[in-house]
C-alpha cells in the first residue's frame, strides 16, 4: 500500500507563535452543537440534548437504542463529536406511538441528558448551524504579543477552511487506504465512506493550500465560484467586478474549492487552472472518487470566526472561545497559533 504523507499545510498568518498542549483534560475541549432549527415540540421523534464526557458519538447512539428498546437505525445524530472532550450534542430516537422513557435513567457519570423535546422528523446528518468551542491550551509558551496579533487578524479576516487532521486518520492512513481501495482492496461499507471522504478532503486541502501559497485564498480570481456566508448557495463569475470585490472584503461571500467527484467543474479560467493542476497531480485519487460515484461539490476556502474571544489565564494557559459553522474545524484555528 502506498503511503500518502499529509503535508504541513501552508499557514495564512505566518508560522505559529507558540506551543502548548490541547486536551490535557477532557474539560479542556468543550464543544456545543447549535441546531439549525427549533424542534417543534410534537411528533414521533424524541430529540435529546446530551452532554457526554470521554465517550464517542456512536457509542452513545448504541446505548440509547438499547435503553429505549429500539433498532440502531432508529437513533440518529447530526454529527460525530470527539471522544476526549466534553461535548453537547443532539440525538433523536424514533418512538412511534410510545411515550418517552425516563431519560434520567439513561444518565451516567459520563452522560447527562440536558433537554428532551419531540419533533416530527428524525435528526439528519449535518443539520447544524455550527459548533461553539471553549478550548484550553496548557503549558503554553511563545511570543504572547505575536499570538494576540495573530488572533486579532483571525478575528477580522477569518481562517483558511482546511479539513482537520482527524479527517485523514493517523499519519494520513485514511487517504492511503482510499488509494488502496481504488486499486482494488476490499473494504467494508463504513470504511468505504470514511476513505472516500478522506480522499475528497485531501484534494480540497491541496487546492486550498495552493491558493494560500498564491495569496488568493480570500481574494477573487478569474473564473471563481463564490459561496454565500453561512449558506451552501453558490454563483460563478468569469471576472470579479467591484461588487464581488466589495462583498468579499465584507466577508459576505467566499471563494470556493472543489470537493472532487462526478460533475461539471463550476469554475473556469485561473480558478480552473489551479484546481486542474492539483487533480492532474493526483489522478488516481481523483478518478477513484469518480469511479465510486461521488458527486462533485464546492466548499468555501475561507470561514469567518464568530464571537472569537481569548484570554491568557496565566503565562502558561490560553483560553479560546469561538463558534464555527458546521463542517469547519477548530484545529484549523489552533494550527495558526500553536504547534
Amino acid at each position: 500500500m502506498q503511503n500518502i504523507k499529509i503535508p504541513d499545510w501552508p499557514y495564512v498568518y505566518g508560522q505559529p507563535s507558540g506551543s502548548g498542549k490541547v486536551r490535557t483534560l477532557p474539560e479542556d475541549f468543550i464543544v456545543k452543537e447549535n441546531l439549525s432549527f427549533e424542534p417543534s415540540g410534537a411528533g414521533e421523534h424524541a430529540f435529546l440534548q446530551i452532554e457526554k464526557k470521554g465517550e464517542n458519538t456512536e457509542y452513545v447512539a448504541r446505548q440509547l437504542a438499547r435503553f429505549a428498546n429500539v433498532r440502531q437505525r432508529d437513533v440518529s445524530y447530526a454529527g460525530l463529536k470527539d471522544r476526549y472532550a466534553v461535548t453537547t450534542q443532539w440525538f433523536s430516537v424514533w418512538l412511534p406511538g410510545k411515550a418517552d422513557p425516563d431519560w434520567t435513567q439513561f444518565e451516567s457519570d459520563s452522560i447527562k441528558v440536558l433537554n428532551s423535546v419531540r419533533h416530527a422528523r428524525k435528526l439528519k446528518r449535518g443539520v447544524l448551524s455550527g459548533n461553539s468551542f471553549k478550548l484550553i491550551v496548557r503549558d503554553w509558551q511563545g511570543d504572547q504579543a505575536k499570538t494576540i496579533q495573530q488572533l486579532e487578524l483571525i478575528k477580522v479576516n477569518g481562517i483558511a477552511n482546511y479539513f482537520g487532521s482527524q479527517r485523514f486518520g493517523n499519519e494520513g492512513q485514511n487517504v492511503s487506504k482510499a488509494l488502496a481501495m481504488f486499486e482494488g482492496a476490499k473494504v467494508g461499507r463504513e470504511q468505504r465512506s470514511i476513505y472516500l471522504s478522506a480522499a475528497r478532503s485531501y484534494l480540497f486541502n491541496l487546492i486550498l493550500a495552493e491558493r494560500v501559497t498564491q495569496h488568493n485564498w480570500n481574494q477573487p480570481i478569474a473564473g471563481d465560484t463564490y459561496q454565500f456566508d453561512l449558506s451552501h448557495s453558490c454563483f460563478q463569475s468569469e471576472q470579479p467586478d467591484a461588487e464581488i470585490i466589495r462583498r468579499l472584503a465584507a466577508k459576505e461571500i467566499h471563494p470556493t474549492g472543489a470537493l472532487w467527484g462526478r460533475g461539471n467543474a463550476d469554475v473556469s479560467a485561473d480558478a480552473l487552472a489551479i484546481e486542474q493542476s492539483v487533480i492532474d497531480a493526483h489522478e488516481l485519487l481523483a478518478q477513484g472518487l469518480i469511479a465510486n460515484a461521488v458527486d462533485r461539490d464546492r466548499r468555501a476556502l475561507r470561514v469567518n470566526m464568530q464571537d472569537l474571544r481569548w484570554q491568557f489565564i496565566d503565562d502558561a494557559t490560553l483560553e479560546l472561545c469561538f463558534t464555527l459553522p458546521a463542517g469547519s474545524y477548530a484545529t484549523a484555528v489552533l494550527r495558526e497559533i500553536i504547534v
